[in-house]
């Protein structure tokens, strides 16, 4: 790796004592291998101080205060000379010592089949790793009357649109909302925050030094993609407040004809020779099914519509569902209420996050911004992290049969370690250790980071947790089973989104106008989450079996879709095809592997049911296996798995 291209970063002119504050906030294993590119030299990485894997750990590898001080003194040392020698690097590591430095910040000896894929994560060289150049070397011309429609401007709608403009294809985007940023513009509930780490939690293309949170609040979020899609020029390709009602794909032209309502209230119809949905599958706000819902006289609202008109000051609130919006909101409204009741259907299992809430150091964020190569090995070792994480965790064992709150021996560590955790925040409230202890195994419902807010919320004196199930809700309240009645002046509904039902309320007719969710009759699914049998040209992001439950960050997986799906762009251009589909055997025999697989999960356990299944039990949501597996199978797509197929005639129409 002699010829490495050397990132920018700004050149150190700071004191030594203002270095070595900032050092004292370094996550250590990821500043040792940046002292190997600082200094040349590759016996940082190969002497006594060995980081070790510790998913729960205190992030610094296991390292003795004895280690910690000698770091911190030798990457003083190194950072002065590299300042004071005019911010200049020696050659740089070659690939074996980049492969010793990867095992030392992992703090474990990486899989060989996880280097290519971690190499790439990695991207030392500065070069945009998922960036695909096979379009770039198709004539323009035979691009020039090609278009792509992208349903959404969200996360992985801006993803598409930047990648096909980097791939000189023309593109529409639409959108039902009024800006750009998704679930990141319309959830403005109290409390809105991610829950992957931030500087992992962003483009790999664009990571952003500044995240003034470990796990950023939804405004931060929403900024980020505005100014994405700014930097980029999107918006001259978006259609907001254009909703898309029905797209029917024409045979003989191989064309999709979309319907949608535009921002006048009027409707048009949009011609694309493919169509990429990245709508998302938490888009939907869901009501519960609960007798009498529509008598209720107070104020409601769901979290993701959050009502800011209603001042909850002083009022009697009832929160129903204790899932991962309710967990960030519920802390921020109950000390201004008079008085808060949860209501739970089932506890989520808290996965302890010290720095949940934290502010990012001004010391990490000098770190990022003047140590080369610190950020590169700091997002490598989040990813690390996460890559597995607890993976093997969350597996089932088919044999175990000890108890029904876990799906094998090591599933049950780690309830137990949950569990004390849970138990140990609760002493002396026995009935509320009761209630929010869950019953069924980890990995079995989304689990939510914590920090100590949620349970410190639940205990305060004016919030009550429910477990009383609601049997119906009256004009001036709840009804529980016991028969309590309940009376509370506004009812919030953290009750999630209608995930199973994949791209509704839009409608998609295929070949032979065959119905999309007729096909699926409430059971979706497509091959890799992107593609499905009878639908030439139709790709999805965040599709069906795409969700990550314990490993990675959703971005990771639209940047490998979105690379696929310009995959499959590539292979229909070069043939000079006009429609591209997925061989039903294949999409079968796949979804045969990914259920039995799911079955093998603590999310696919038959006596757990959460929002990862749909209406008829199956595992619709979740991907099963390790993140190396998706990354494998979408970094091209195999032409043997796919039929392409010239159209009669009839080019675009240009939009």
């Amino acid at each position: 790796m002699a010829d490495v291209k050397v990132l920018a970063v700004q050149p150190i002119t700071e004191s030594d004592a203002q270095i070595k504050a900032a050092i004292d906030e370094a996550h250590l294993p990821s500043l040792i291998a940046a002292l190997v590119h600082v200094t040349g030299d590759a016996g940082l990485v190969q002497g006594e101080i060995k980081p070790v894997y510790d998913f729960f750990g205190d992030g610094q590898g296991g390292l003795t205060p004895e280690q910690i001080a000698s770091t911190k003194a030798r990457a003083l040392a190194a950072l002065k000379t590299y300042r004071d020698a005019g911010s200049k690097l020696p050659q740089q590591p070659s690939r074996d010592t980049v492969r010793k430095m990867m095992n030392f910040v992992a703090g474990a000896d990486i899989p060989e089949r996880y280097v290519p894929f971690l190499e790439e994560e990695l991207a030392l060289d500065g070069v945009d790793p998922k960036a695909v150049h096979g379009l770039d070397e198709i004539p323009q011309s035979r691009k020039k009357d090609f278009r792509v429609l992208v349903i959404g401007a969200g996360m992985s709608g801006l993803l598409a649109a930047i990648r096909l403009k980097q791939a000189g294809i023309a593109y529409t985007v639409v959108d039902k909302n009024k800006d750009v940023g998704g679930t990141w513009m319309v959830n403005t509930y109290p409390g809105c925050r991610v829950d992957n780490p931030n500087h992992l939690y962003s483009y790999s293309f664009e990571p952003n030094h500044d995240w003034p949170y470990h796990f950023s609040t939804q405004p931060l979020l929403w900024e980020y993609f505005r100014k994405v899609a700014d930097k980029y020029g999107l918006r001259q390709n978006i259609r907001f407040q254009t909703e898309v009602i029905e797209s029917e794909y024409d045979e003989l032209h191989a064309l999709w004809k979309t319907r949608v309502h535009t921002a006048d209230g009027k409707e048009e119809t949009l011609v694309s020779n493919a169509v990429i949905t990245a709508v998302g599958q938490l888009s939907r706000p869901r009501l519960p099914d609960i007798k009498g819902i529509e008598t209720f006289k107070g104020k409601t609202f769901h979290s993701a519509t959050w009502d800011h008109s209603i001042d909850l000051k002083g009022k009697r609130v009832a929160s129903i569902g204790t899932g991962a919006s309710a967990f960030q909101f519920v802390p921020e409204i109950a000390p201004e209420v008079k008085q808060l009741y949860v209501f739970q259907r089932t506890a989520p299992w808290l996965g302890p996050t010290p720095n949940y809430h934290d502010t990012v150091g001004d010391g990490i964020k000098w770190l990022l911004k003047h140590v080369p190569f610190y950020a590169k090995w700091y997002r490598f070792w989040l990813f690390w992290m996460l890559t597995d994480g607890i993976y093997e965790f969350v597996k089932a064992d088919p044999k175990w049969d000890k108890r029904k709150d876990s799906v094998g021996e090591q599933n049950d560590m780690l309830r137990q370690m949950l569990t004390d955790y849970t138990v140990g925040q609760l002493e002396g409230r026995p009935e509320l250790q009761a209630a929010a202890t869950p019953d069924y195994p980890p990995g079995g419902k989304r689990s939510v980071r914590d920090n100590g807010v949620w349970l410190g919320a639940l205990k305060r004196p004016n919030v009550e947790t429910v477990t009383d199930p609601i049997v119906e809700i009256t004009p001036t309240g709840l009804k529980t089973k016991s028969g309590r009645a309940i009376d509370v002046d506004v009812i919030i509904y953290g009750t999630g989104f209608t995930a199973s039902q994949f791209l509704e309320p839009m409608k998609f007719k295929g070949k032979g106008g065959v119905d999309l969710h007729q096909q699926w009759d409430g059971d979706a699914r497509a091959y890799l989450g992107v593609t499905v049998p009878n639908f030439p040209n139709l790709f999805m992001m965040y599709g069906p079996n795409t969700n990550i439950v314990v490993n990675g960050s959703i971005i990771f997986f639209s940047e490998c879709e979105v690379r696929y799906i310009q995959g499959l762009l590539e292979l229909l251009l070069k043939s000079g095809g006009g429609a591209i589909e997925v061989k039903k055997s294949v999409h079968d025999a796949f979804n045969v592997k990914v259920d039995a697989s799911n079955a093998q999960m603590a999310w696919g356990s038959p006596n757990v049911t959460s929002w990862y299944k749909n209406k008829k039990g199956r595992v619709s949501q979740n991907w099963p296996w390790p993140l190396v597996d998706y990354w494998t199978a979408t970094r091209a797509p195999n032409p043997a798995e796919f039929e392409v197929r010239a159209p009669a005639g009839a080019k675009v129409a240009a939009q």
